[in-house]
């Protein structure tokens, strides 16, 4: 039984060497997203133009509930002078406009709306441009693995020799 269990550690020792240096062997790299947005000209550009367009949206919502707060409002004063038809229509109208409020919200910036529509064709153009710098910087240095450790709340510590920001950046002409 004794010698079944080295056998065992043996061969469990011998397949696990190939992988232990597999994994030596790797090189790692890193890269801050958030500071490489923070500094291409062009994301910054985009983003002003998506606020631009969500506060104008926005507004065109506000007014809207206000309308239909004034509806409400009216409603409620008048309601006694109002017969049982024109109470019934009235609020039909709120509810409309209500209705109307939800649905260009919905719209705009609903999950597949206006505004995901807008972000997805400003945004996802620099996003391939930085990816694809990412991934040239990784051949040309021959990085196998490369994270983000800005979405990487696990990550405590890490050397600056390994953060390639900069040098993407570089890539992408910004720096």
């Amino acid at each position: 039984m004794k010698k079944l269990c080295q056998i065992t550690l043996l061969a469990l020792c011998l397949l696990m060497a190939p992988c232990a240096s597999f994994a030596k062997d790797q090189t790692v790299a890193y890269i801050d997203m958030a500071y490489i947005l923070k500094n291409l000209p062009q994301y910054e550009t985009a983003n002003d133009q998506l606020s631009m367009i969500s506060r104008r949206w926005q507004k065109e919502i506000d007014a809207l509930q206000q309308e239909a707060r004034v509806l409400a409002t009216n409603y409620q004063t008048e309601q006694i002078f109002l017969s049982e038809d024109m109470k019934a229509r009235r609020e039909q109208e709120i509810v409309a406009k209500e209705q109307e409020v939800l649905e260009l919200k919905r719209r705009y910036f609903g999950q597949d709306g206006e505004l995901y529509k807008k972000r997805e064709a400003l945004i996802k153009p620099i996003q391939d441009e930085i990816y694809a710098a990412i991934q040239e910087l990784a051949t040309e240095k021959h990085i196998d693995v490369v994270r983000d450790r800005s979405a990487d709340p696990a990550l405590i510590y890490m050397s600056s020799k390994l953060d390639i920001s900069d040098q993407v950046l570089q890539k992408l002409g910004a720096k």
